[in-house]
Parts: structure tokens; C-alpha cells; sequence
């Protein structure tokens, strides 16, 4: 089935399914016919002489400069090819499909002045799988990520580079092979193409989706730590949370409820202190005050997912034709740093439970670093190196890049995002975070083991720490005696990524939101 493109309703989770799961697309009939309907008049507009940014002018400093009718059209293709201008390593397919998917949704509002046949080759490139080779670095995120943009345009001319069907191949033979025309470009179609931050709003698209499974997951983690350490679960009680009224905590403590139901831990059926530390008291708190971050981030980009980032913006009921700064990403920049260190906040409370677990002095009664051989064995204990090391990066790369503005283009530009820096260092910080949050589930499942193994105080624990555990040995064993951990963590790491863990519990508790 696929996902109709009208301008209004793209969810986050359809942007994954078309960026990730290769769902076709298909622009609705009004939406193509609120396009060319733009276009006509843009074209009667430019017949008239009107002078009209970045059509009939030069941009950014250059604004002023009128350019004469032989120009206009030539214009286009030197505009994309001054703003191809990036560096480094290839974007995952992924982020591009997001952003041309997003850029296609812009189109859609009939308010970008471009011919249809720039909207409708996106499309066919989106389902005949046509992606762009596009390098990571080079926008400044406002006046749209240009640069980025730019190589995905030089498509719009057969030119650059693209993957088809797992090869690289030089723009023009992709398309060929894909059976699309070559459309080229003619007066504003190539800024249309270019001129919102469409590849940032497509990469916090993911980033929310994929944070929100992590989430879910930390609480998973921290139920099973929860259990390995004999915790009072009284702190996880819905009245405590209720009472001072956050979503996100309501949501954050009810999920590990559901984790540790039927155990004899939540059932009240074991000793437990009468207080414990705040890294096992007040995880609701602190993923819970991510989880109401992410909500508004998640609102923040689908508003953008479904707006008009675009400049200038022509309104053709009216015949009208404005010049703005719809293009500027710090309205998604702002929540997307905020959902970076967001992420990081919660590593460190994951860590701090690691910790615990392997603290003699903390562990209640677990065997240090947990290994019943400590001294001739160190179990666990670089594991926490490793999970240190990645906090550090994350708190690194945890500064704000909202605030970063380097003034470019003559001090036309003197005002930026850089809303791509944050979405590049957010791919590192969640990536980190996969890491430290699969060292977390190999130590609760290690001390559960010991639990099981050695404590004389037997007790069972909680159905969905019980699924989770098994996912966790099918892919790590139990640690017995020292052995290289780099496997084991790399392992781990790939299985926080692969949600499986997520997937089995909430295929037999239900959801977890």
C-alpha cells in the first residue's frame, strides 16, 4: 500500500517506512494539481519581468543582481552546481530517501514554484529505488541544507551520483536503468529543489523513531538491573508519579511495572531497603523527563515534515509571491540538541546502575566486578571502561549546536542552525548509546545468572526480565571464567540496535508506551 503525499498528515513512522522499508509513494491528485497550478502563474510572472529571488536574481549576497532572460535557465544549473559543495563520507541511503521524501511533502502544498516533472522524478526515484550519492558535511542548516541537497538535484540533470539497486553509478545510467526521465531544470526549479532543511528534518525523523525504541529499551534495562539488585519497587508506584503530573514519568514508570509484574521483587515478597539510590528510585524521572522531551521534538519535526520550507513562497490564488526564511532549521534544530543530550542523560543514569552492580559495596550481596573468581578473574570490570569512554564522547558531543552561528556568504548569511552538526553528532551519541546500554543488560543478565546460580535467598523474578534474559543468552553467554569482552559487547551493542529484546517483550506484555 502506499503512502499518499498531500502535504499534510507525513507521520515520523512513514517517513521510516519509506526511508527504511522502501514503501512506495504516490502523490495525490490535488496536491499535483496545486503545483502546476503555481507554476502557471510563476510563469506568467516571469513573463511580466517580475523580479523575483533567486528566479530572475542572484541569491544570498547576490540578491540584487538581475539577471537577464538567457540567464535564467542557465542559472539554475550553475546554482546547483556552486551549492554541491560538500565533503566527506556518503550519507546511509536511508537519510537521503528521508529527505527527498520530505522535500517531495514541501512540493506538495503547491506553494514552491517548481514544474511538476522535479516533484514526480522525486517520486519515481523514491520507489524505483534511486538514491542520490550524498556526503555528509557541508550544510549550515538554513537557507535549507543546500549543500546536501544540491547533489540530490544534480539527478534533476542526470548528472552526480547514485545507488540502484546496490551499485554506484554515475547519475544519468541510474535513472536510465530506473526507466526515468531526465526532467532538467528551468527557471526556480532547482532552488526548490535545494531550499529547505530537508535532509536535518529527515535524519530527526529517524533520530526520533530509533530514540523512542531505545527508550523502551533503557527502562527493560533498568528493570532487570532493578531486579539484580533486590530494589524497592515502592518509588515505581503510579500514585508518586501521578501526583507531580509528568506524561513521560506516568508512561516511564508503568513500563517497568510491566517488565517486573509477577516477579517476587514487584510483588512485595522479598526484603528490599527502605530507600534506595537515586540511579534505581528515580530512573522514572529522568527517562521520563526524555520521554516528554522527545514528545516535543516529535512535534517540532512532524509540524516541519508538513510545512512549507521554502524561499521565496508563491501563493498562486492570490498571485502572490513572498521571500522569507520558512528555510531556516532552528525551529528543528533547538529540540533535536535537546533530544541529544537527552539520550546522553540517560546513559549515564544506565551506567550508574552498571555500577552498581558491579560495586561489592552496592551490589547487596552480589561478588565483585561479577565474577565468583575476582583476583585471578576481573569479570565486568573493563566492561565499565568502555562504557565510561562512550559517556565521555557523549557529553563531548552533548553541546549545544544551536548556538554555534558562524556568519557566511558576505554576512548575508549571518545567522545559522547549524542544525546538521547536531543531527551528525546525534547518529554518535546514539550510537555510543547502544553500546553503554548493552554493557547495562549484559551485567543485569550476568548478576541475575549469579542471583539464580549462588544467592541462597531464591526468588523469581519478573516475566518480562525473564524474556529479556533469554534474548540476552542467546547471544552472550554467561561469563564463567575471563574471556575477550569485545565480542560480547559488539554483540550486545548490535542487539540494542536490533530492538530484539524490545520486540520479544512487548510481543508478550504488549506495548510499553
Amino acid at each position: 500500500m502506499s503512502i499518499i503525499i498531500k502535504g499534510s498528515g507525513l507521520t515520523i513512522e512513514d517517513i521510516v517506512r519509506v526511508a527504511r522499508g522502501h514503501e512506495k509513494v504516490e502523490l495525490h491528485p490535488d496536491a499535483l494539481n496545486r503545483i502546476k497550478a503555481c507554476r502557471q502563474m510563476l510563469e506568467k510572472k516571469i513573463l511580466a519581468g517580475e523580479i523575483m529571488y533567486g528566479i530572475n536574481t542572484g541569491i544570498g549576497e547576490f540578491s540584487e543582481i538581475v539577471l537577464n532572460d538567457d540567464q535564467v535557465k542557465d542559472f539554475q544549473k550553475y546554482l546547483i552546481y556552486n551549492h554541491a559543495a560538500g565533503i566527506g563520507e556518503p550519507f546511509p541511503e536511508e537519510i537521503v530517501r528521508a529527505a527527498m521524501l520530505s522535500r517531495v511533502n514541501v512540493h506538495a502544498h503547491g506553494n514552491s514554484g517548481c514544474r511538476p516533472e522535479i516533484t514526480l522524478t522525486l517520486v519515481a526515484m523514491l520507489n524505483e529505488g534511486v538514491t542520490p550519492w550524498v556526503c555528509e558535511k557541508g550544510s549550515v542548516g538554513a537557507c535549507g541544507d543546500l549543500s546536501p541537497m544540491s547533489q540530490i538535484a544534480l539527478l534533476m540533470m542526470g548528472e552526480g551520483r547514485a545507488y540502484f539497486r546496490g551499485e554506484l553509478l554515475e547519475g544519468r545510467l541510474a535513472l536510465e536503468k530506473a526507466g526515468i526521465p531526465v526532467p532538467g531544470l528551468e527557471a526556480r526549479d532547482g532552488l526548490a529543489t535545494i531550499n529547505g532543511s530537508n535532509v536535518l528534518t529527515g535524519m530527526a525523523a529517524l533520530m526520533i523513531y530509533d530514540t523512542n525504541n531505545w527508550l523502551k529499551q533503557a527502562e527493560i534495562a533498568c528493570a532487570l538491573s532493578l531486579e539484580a539488585l533486590k530494589a524497592n519497587l515502592k518509588p515505581y508506584n503510579h500514585k508518586i508519579l501521578e501526583v507531580r503530573g509528568f506524561p513521560g514519568g506516568v508512561r516511564s514508570a508503568a513500563a517497568i511495572r510491566k517488565v517486573t509484574a509477577g516477579g517476587d521483587l514487584a510483588e512485595g515478597r522479598m526484603k528490599v531497603k527502605v530507600q534506595d539510590a537515586y540511579s534505581m528510585r528515580s530512573t522514572p524521572q529522568v527517562i521520563g523527563a526524555a520521554h516528554d522531551a522527545l514528545a516535543w521534538a516529535r512535534s517540532q519535526v512532524e509540524i516541519e515534515l508538513n510545512g512549507v520550507g521554502d524561499n521565496p513562497i508563491f501563493f498562486a490564488e492570490e498571485n502572490l509571491q513572498l521571500s522569507g526564511a520558512n528555510f531556516q532549521g532552528s525551529p528543528v534544530a533547538v529540540p533535536m540538541d535537546m533530544v541529544g543530550y537527552c539520550v546522553t542523560m540517560v546513559s549515564v543514569l544506565s551506567e550508574r546502575r552498571m555500577n552498581r552492580l558491579n560495586n561489592p559495596a552496592l551490589s547487596v550481596g552480589l561478588p565483585p566486578f561479577l565474577t565468583r573468581g575476582a583476583g585471578m578473574f576481573s569479570g565486568l570490570m573493563l566492561s565499565q571502561y568502555t562504557a565510561d569512554m562512550q559517556i565521555v564522547e557523549q557529553r563531548i558531543l552533548s553541546v549545544p549546536s544551536c548556538i554555534q552561528s558562524i556568519p557566511a556568504a558576505a554576512d548575508q548569511e549571518d545567522f545559522v542552525s547549524m542544525g546538521m552538526n547536531g543531527a551528525l553528532k546525534n547518529r554518535m551519541i546514539l550510537d555510543n548509546a547502544y553500546g553503554i546500554l548493552g554493557i547495562e543488560f549484559m551485567a543485569a543478565a550476568q548478576a541475575l545468572d549469579l542471583r539464580e546460580k549462588f544467592d541462597p535467598q531464591k526468588y523469581v523474578f519478573g516475566k518480562g526480565t525473564q524474556i529479556a534474559h533469554r534474548v540476552i543468552r542467546k547471544h552472550v553467554d554467561y561469563l564463567d571464567v575471563d574471556r575477550p569482552l569485545y565480542d560480547d559487547h559488539n554483540k550486545m551493542k548490535a542487539l540494542v540496535k536490533s530492538c530484539e529484546i524490545l520486540h520479544a517483550v512487548e510481543e508478550s506484555l504488549g506495548s510499553l508506551e
